[in-house]
């Protein structure tokens, strides 16, 4: 999914998103994403995890459009953060979605070696 976002996602890119994200996202969605942020505990609207099927499987445009313009209870961010830094954050929820969904099969074949021989 990294090559259908709308810019090269490299280290310093997803630094920038997660920079970005912990500014703006963790009130409502928390740090990890699953939507449990503080103002929930506080009784406002649950957002959506990002974990769930649904967005795991949206287009990235569909998560930049909804930084800029807001859904539902969520305001939008087009005057608050730049189009660089909103693609940046789509970037980093995609690695926050990938870190809590992913299968040992989806690491390259290296990184598979290492774990298993960490494990024994």
């Amino acid at each position: 999914f990294w090559m259908s976002l709308a810019f090269s996602t490299t280290v310093e890119v997803l630094q920038r998103g997660r920079e970005r994200y912990d500014i703006f996202c963790p009130p409502c969605h928390s740090r990890t994403g699953y939507g449990d942020g503080m103002i929930v505990r506080r009784g406002f609207t649950r957002p959506a995890s990002f974990h769930i099927e649904r967005l795991r499987e949206a287009p990235p445009g569909y998560l930049f459009a909804v930084i800029t313009n807001g859904f539902g209870a969520m305001p939008d961010y087009r005057q608050q953060i730049t189009p660089e830094d909103r693609w940046a954050i789509v970037g980093y929820v995609r690695a926050l979605q990938a870190s809590q969904n992913a299968r040992l099969a989806d690491l390259p074949a290296e990184a598979r070696e290492k774990l298993t021989r960490e494990q024994r």
